[in-house]
């Protein structure tokens, strides 16, 4: 195995006239980009007309060459464990059949470790690119994605990410009548002021974004992996990291079966992966951590789309993933078909709407699922136009 920084090759060619390997070989070996996530991450966590990334090592462009896998089964294994294992090492982390994650005392401790966390990782990342890849201190900052701090970039980035969430947008919105709520202050400083508020829409996003997108993207990219190989690679450091969740479930929730349980780890990988290649892409295509922290938050706050069943229907056994509807709260529950009309009364003039048999007329969910189909196609069609950037990391073929 080739040494991780082959020293001794790079100073022979600094005396030699054939520069031109020195200037293809990666920076860092793809065995130390993926050490070097690791031993980032083994700290307890809660991610010109050419790109100026690809000109960091030399005058010409870098292309990234196909490389081989960076991580082997055993050291994701090593990657999941050095993630998750800190958290139960302290009593102030580590949660009990008393003590859940959710509790405000494990939310401060887990937020002050990470902050340091995140400090580590982005000092260490930076090392690399200024020590090792001999990058300029401003472009460091741009490849860790902190900066130009471009506006348009977050506006393109949000609109992009509301696109996909139209059918839920047009559901909490308008069929539950959240928006008056989306305009008030007050409202997002009642959220904000809880710990489980600003773990989730604040300090979860920001450091999640910063040591899963901001310090390990770069270490793969100077190893020359190619971009799209960075997009299904990474994310999935993000998706495994999540699976001690089960354990934590289970042990705040005896009574659960346990195929019930891992499905639901199995769906919180799922979708945390997914959201991890989406979130490196934009990463990637626009090169600003800001964003990605934003669409993160927004996407914790709109939570999973529904994806089946009707709008407005009340059901004792649905389980919500974001905060409680609106509708949820003003109208009771009605034993009887017939008091369907005295909980539609109960509402507000301006929140009354359709109600047949304690549910929304069929019109509705028909509306939303038309928006939900209509809003994927439009993000993929807008995936490109709305993620390029003079600021990008990278290029993408056919964007």
């Amino acid at each position: 195995m080739a040494p991780p920084f082959d020293i001794f090759n790079r100073v022979k060619n600094y005396y030699t006239k054939d520069n031109v390997s020195m200037q293809d070989s990666p920076v860092i070996a793809s065995q130390t980009a993926a050490l070097l996530s690791i031993r980032i991450l083994h700290l307890p966590i809660v991610s010109s007309s050419k790109p100026a990334f690809v000109h960091l090592i030399s005058n010409r462009t870098l292309h990234f060459a196909s490389s081989q896998s960076i991580h082997s089964s055993s050291s994701k294994i090593l990657y999941t464990l050095s993630y998750v294992l800190p958290f139960y090492l302290s009593s102030a982390t580590r949660p009990s059949v008393t003590l859940s994650r959710d509790a405000p005392s494990v939310i401060r401790a887990r937020i002050r470790a990470v902050t340091f966390t995140c400090v580590f990782s982005t000092l260490s990342t930076y090392y690399v690119l200024s020590a090792i890849a001999n990058v300029s201190p401003r472009e460091a900052f741009k490849s860790l994605g902190w900066w130009p701090v471009s506006v348009p970039e977050i506006g393109k980035s949000l609109l992009l990410t509301a696109l996909l969430f139209s059918g839920p947008l047009f559901e909490r919105g308008i069929v539950e009548g959240d928006w008056r709520e989306w305009v008030r202050v007050e409202r997002a400083r009642e959220v904000l002021s809880s710990w489980m508020g600003w773990r989730n829409y604040v300090a979860g996003p920001a450091t999640e974004e910063i040591v899963f997108r901001s310090t390990i993207t770069p270490l793969h990219l100077l190893a020359h992996l190619s971009p799209s190989r960075v997009v299904f690679l990474t994310p999935l450091y993000f998706g495994i990291a999540h699976v001690h969740h089960f354990y934590e479930y289970t042990l705040t929730h005896p009574d659960t079966p346990l195929l019930p349980a891992l499905l639901r780890s199995f769906v919180q990988f799922a979708y945390t992966s997914l959201f991890g290649f989406y979130a490196t892409f934009v990463f990637l295509r626009t090169g600003s951590l800001p964003a990605v922290i934003l669409v993160h938050s927004f996407c914790n706050w709109c939570g999973l789309p529904r994806v089946w069943g009707r709008v407005g229907l009340e059901s004792s056994t649905e389980v919500a993933i974001g905060p409680p509807s609106r509708l949820s709260k003003q109208r009771s529950p009605s034993p009887s078909s017939s008091s369907s009309s005295s909980s539609s009364s109960s509402l507000p003039p301006q929140d009354q709407v359709q109600v047949a048999h304690g549910q929304l007329g069929i019109a509705w969910t028909v509306a939303y699922y038309i928006l939900l189909v209509a809003g994927a196609v439009a993000f993929w069609k807008g995936l490109g136009p709305l993620t390029e950037s003079k600021t990008g990391l990278v290029e993408f073929a056919g964007y």
